[in-house]
């Protein structure tokens, strides 16, 4: 009997084996059918154990990969930070830890070590849009002799995922000196070819009068060249004027904004009725402000004249002055119904000489009676480099875009209000 019962309960252990056994071939089946492109003749378990093989393998080729990008980043000629969700520094290669003076950052806070509000702006944002993001600011140090100096950096910051953030950091001192030695050199060669050029004016002004009829064709053209030339030289000379003044040493008066922007308008109606474009204006019927006058008309000019050119036939000019109290600032918008800034150009649109024509092409605008438009501005790819320049002397900011409804050009002038 006893065997009996020793029989019976060596079956039904054999049956719940075999049974846990199926279990496990089957769950073991289905888990390398996620990895395996297709069955192989051999057992699951050698299956198993070639595929352990090839993730070992796998992963120490991830290894090694991410050995070489770390060297790459250690050696890097650009400065490289990145932080976690708590703004702890994760890694930074040898050029960030000399541009900003670090000594093993790694797990230390990055406000702890470089005291910049821009750059921690900088990387909530990028964090919270999980997008990237740009951005330039002086940067404020010490030097070993205990001076504060200003050096001007260019950071790219990138969201890598689970709150972390990377950032590259550019040293701009080299290149913010060439752009000074460049803006120098064309405001001497322009004060040189002033006078030059002013005699040149007066002696084709007096050959047009004497020359005989089938040659004054040429002097004229003559004469027009000069004078593209004289108001390039003029702008160049006003780009150096504006860039050397202080916000605080700008000459201001009481004016009325909204009758100002009537008054640039209408300067530039022949060109804009020539083009059949119109101006639309939203905003308050006045706007007391506080400013240089002259400038300001310059400033409206200059992006109604881009307005125009780069407009097509039967367009429109839209301008719109808001007023933000709590953030101290008021905003006009000019925005045109055009073809708008190509997007790569979009950072460069306020350089000097830079013309951004491979969308917004010229169209050509109808002469008068003689042949003869009198043109406003050089066309040189100033208007634009001045426009912002005057914005900055009165202590406000400028921004380009294309507009998102209209597909034109969308500039935004930012003016502080304490002067009101």
């Amino acid at each position: 009997m006893e065997l009996i019962f020793f029989g019976v309960g060596l079956l039904l252990g054999l049956m719940i084996w075999f049974w846990q056994w199926q279990q496990v071939q089957h769950a073991l089946e289905t888990l390398l059918e996620q990895y395996a492109a297709r069955p192989f003749k051999s057992s699951p378990w050698q299956r198993l154990q070639t595929l352990l093989s090839q993730q070992v393998q796998e992963q120490e080729r991830c290894h090694q990969k991410m050995l070489r990008c770390q060297t790459v980043l250690e050696y890097a000629p650009i400065a490289y930070l990145e932080v976690d969700e708590a703004n702890c520094v994760v890694c930074c290669n040898e050029v960030a830890r000399s541009l900003l003076g670090l000594v093993h950052p790694e797990g230390r806070f990055l406000l702890e070590l470089v005291r910049s509000y821009e750059l921690d702006c900088l990387i909530e944002e990028v964090r919270q849009e999980e997008t990237m993001r740009e951005q330039e600011w002086p940067y404020a140090y010490l030097t070993p002799t205990g001076q504060t100096k200003r050096k001007p950096l260019r950071a790219r910051g990138l969201f890598l995922g689970e709150g972390h953030v990377g950032v590259f950091i550019e040293d701009c001192e080299e290149v913010v000196r060439l752009r000074d030695e460049r803006d120098r050199w064309a405001a001497d060669v322009a004060h040189e070819l002033k006078t030059p050029l002013t005699s040149l004016r007066l002696v084709t002004e007096t050959l047009q009068q004497r020359v005989p009829e089938s040659l004054r064709v040429w002097v004229d053209r003559l004469l027009e060249e000069i004078i593209r030339l004289s108001l390039l030289v003029q702008e160049l000379l006003e780009l150096n004027r504006l860039s050397h003044t202080p916000a605080d040493s700008l000459e201001r008066h009481p004016l009325d904004l909204v009758q100002l922007i009537d008054t640039a308008w209408q300067s530039l109606t022949p060109l804009a009725a020539a083009k059949d474009i119109h101006h639309e204006y939203t905003g308050p019927k006045q706007f007391p402000y506080c400013g240089n006058e002259s400038q300001l008309f310059r400033l409206l000019v200059n992006l109604y004249d881009n307005a125009i050119k780069y407009g097509p036939v039967g367009g429109q000019v839209l301008t719109r002055l808001l007023s933000d109290r709590e953030g101290g600032y008021l905003c006009l918008e000019v925005i045109d119904t055009g073809s708008g800034f190509p997007p790569k150009d979009l950072p460069y649109v306020f350089e000097r000489f830079y013309r951004a024509q491979a969308r917004r092409h010229r169209f050509v605008i109808p002469t008068d009676s003689e042949g003869r438009m009198p043109p406003v501005g050089s066309g040189s790819g100033l208007g634009l480099a001045i426009a912002r320049q005057i914005v900055e002397c009165h202590g406000g900011y400028m921004q380009a875009a294309n507009h998102p409804d209209y597909g034109g050009a969308w500039l935004r002038i930012y003016l502080p209000l304490t002067s009101l």
